[in-house]
């Protein structure tokens, strides 16, 4: 059987269904290669961790959020004292974005949403440093861990719970009438105290707005007002005449020769007083000599029961006193 030389449509639709499979592979591979950069240059980075929770190897790695390269190793350093830096990660970088890290990128460990993958993010430099160069270091900034976050809330949710156990058991013990509060709410007699309360209440306050009482009348008459103000007019009035120089209670208040008199005059009097008990005069033995006390005492008795007799039997003392020539 001789073969036909000629091609037909079956074939003609299963080269072109071929072909078109070819060109959506190359497509699909050559979009898959700019999507991972695998067509592009790149160069390494370093930087160094405390610690890489949630972070593996072919991570990806952002400049200001967009994707710049992946994680390429991640290493332990040798332990010392320094335990911010315990890890050390390269980062293959795309060569066409090198001109956005520099000198004062840093870089962060972030997290594609509350609890998404771990990334690297770099922020951009300035033109004032210099371009990084492969195998250059780029220091760390500090990242928010979201399990200290975690467990904090859980301690504040723990601290909820109790609240809301004593909430629960202030709201029973009302609910049962314990307490004052409890006693409003379950107790009538309380309310019905209260009741009345507001009732006299109520009724004192339309007795003060009557116009006829005192509390009215001081509320609505402006006559006790009128008179108030009269009065601290007039008062007014006399601690001005008093400020004054010219009057007796102005010169008593502002001139000092009174108080400088009396001074003197106190002055004096301590001097008298001193002589009069601290001396050996008379009037300091007046004062503390009792046997001369006594003599004068004595003296004024005799001389009182004389006159006493002198004024019953004035004969006895003019006797032969008036002689006739």
């Amino acid at each position: 059987m001789k073969r036909s030389k000629f091609i037909t449509w079956d074939q003609l639709k299963v080269g072109a269904m071929i072909l078109t499979a070819l060109a959506i592979l190359v497509v699909a591979v050559v979009k898959l290669g700019e999507a991972a950069n695998l067509f592009s240059k790149h160069y390494d980075l370093v930087t160094l961790l405390p610690n890489a929770n949630g972070l593996r190897e072919g991570g990806s790695v952002t400049v200001a959020g967009q994707l710049a390269g992946v994680v390429k190793r991640i290493e332990f350093l040798p332990p010392d004292g320094d335990t911010t830096r315990n890890l050390l990660v390269v980062m293959e970088m795309d060569s066409e974005l090198r001109n956005q890290v520099r000198g004062d990128s840093r870089v962060k460990l972030k997290s594609l949403g509350l609890l998404g993958d771990k990334v690297l993010d770099i922020t951009p430099g300035t033109p004032r440093y210099a371009v990084l160069t492969p195998g250059d270091t780029v220091p760390n900034v500090p990242t928010l861990d979201y399990e200290q976050v975690i467990e904090k809330a859980s301690a504040a949710v723990g601290d909820l719970v109790l609240l809301t156990h004593d909430l629960r058991s202030i709201t029973s013990g009302m609910a049962k009438g314990e307490g004052t509060m409890g006693q409003l709410l379950t107790n009538r007699s309380l309310y019905d105290q209260l009741t009345t309360s507001l009732t006299a209440m109520n009724q004192l306050l339309a007795r003060m707005q009557k116009p006829d009482g005192t509390l009215g009348r001081l509320m609505d008459d402006p006559t006790l007002y009128e008179n108030m103000a009269s009065v601290t007019l007039h008062l007014d009035s006399v601690l001005t005449q008093l400020q004054s120089t010219d009057g007796t209670m102005g010169r008593l208040l502002h001139d000092d020769t009174l108080y400088s008199k009396m001074l003197s005059a106190a002055t004096a009097a301590d001097s008298v007083l001193g002589m009069a008990t601290g001396g050996n005069g008379f009037a300091a033995r007046i004062l503390s000599d009792q046997q001369l006390y006594d003599q004068l005492n004595k003296t004024l008795t005799d001389l009182n029961a004389i006159l006493e007799d002198l004024r019953t039997n004035p004969r006895k003392y003019t006797k032969g006193m008036v002689r006739i020539f």
